[in-house]
């Protein structure tokens, strides 16, 4: 039987990558949250009876006011699809704020490209405890990633002696993607909702504003007051379902807007993170032949 030789993954000690423990109850709970709240806002306040010359002062899940005094309580006049759109609206602001937080604590303090540049010199120089000590201070997923294969990096310089330097480079290379898998999900995690908004948003806007127009032409042709009256109520019936259309192309239009900010700044961070791979797998293959 034909010797064979001893693998990198029979060899080396089973990755040091930990699993990130993130919590999904934002996921689930915002949304909820934002729609509710997106209610009170239209009920108790665009709806306060204050703000309408003949209020319903019976009160209820949809009171019907009519004549309203000022260009808020007119968006309440929009009817019962407005509260969607607004709670849309805090969901975009919601997930935007709390991607914000997420993704700037992924970029790390300073610029990635330095950081990487330090770490190749620290490499050249075959001082791998700088490398990760400049690891520490970047403390973004690109230094998560980098770490995590300079702990591999610094093993293959000490250890493994009976490894081939492709193996080598191969458990380095294997680490980091190990690394990259658990960092890229948490990167992307709730961008769904901002995306889904985008399209979503107009449409349901279109939706409020189809059931206003046959609201109002319902009214015309029920032919209450006549003529000039009709005519008049018509033109308000309408001006209040654009309020729907307004509102939607306003929200997809803030999501799209930070969905592309955001996807910009996780592919600076991506190709970071492949840099560092490159830089690694590189930097042991030249100095550890």
């Amino acid at each position: 039987m034909a010797e064979t030789k001893p693998t990198a993954t029979a060899s080396v000690k089973a990755t040091s990558v930990q699993t990130k423990k993130s919590s999904n109850a934002i996921s689930w709970l915002a949304p909820i949250i934002c729609l509710i709240a997106g209610y009170l806002i239209w009920r108790f306040i665009l709806g306060d009876a204050d703000g309408f010359n003949q209020p319903d002062k019976s009160g209820g899940f949809w009171p019907k006011h009519d004549k309203p005094k000022g260009a808020l309580s007119g968006i309440y006049m929009g009817g019962i699809i407005i509260p969607v759109l607004i709670g849309m609206f805090l969901m975009v602001v919601t997930f935007s704020i709390e991607r914000l937080l997420t993704i700037s604590k992924a970029l790390g303090s300073g610029s990635i490209a330095d950081f990487i540049r330090k770490v190749q010199y620290h490499l050249a120089n075959r001082n791998v405890d700088a490398a990760m000590a400049e690891c520490d201070k970047q403390r973004g997923s690109v230094a998560n990633v980098m770490r995590a294969g300079l702990r591999r990096y610094k093993e293959m310089t000490t250890t493994g002696g009976d490894l081939s330097t492709d193996q080598k480079v191969l458990a380095i290379q294997k680490e980091v993607e190990e690394a990259t898998a658990l960092e890229l999900p948490m990167l992307q995690k709730n961008l769904v909702f901002l995306s889904t908004i985008t399209s979503v948003g107009t449409l349901v806007a279109l939706l409020g504003t189809v059931m206003g127009m046959i609201r109002s032409f319902s009214a015309l042709g029920s032919g209450e007051g006549g003529g000039g009256a009709a005519a008049s109520a018509l033109a308000v019936g309408i001006s209040e379902a654009l309020y729907n259309t307004a509102l939607g192309i306003g929200t997809s239009a803030f999501a799209l807007i930070m969905y592309n900010v955001f996807t910009t700044k996780i592919d600076s961070i991506t190709y970071g993170i492949d840099e560092s791979g490159f830089t690694l797998t590189q930097s042991f293959a030249s100095l550890y032949k």
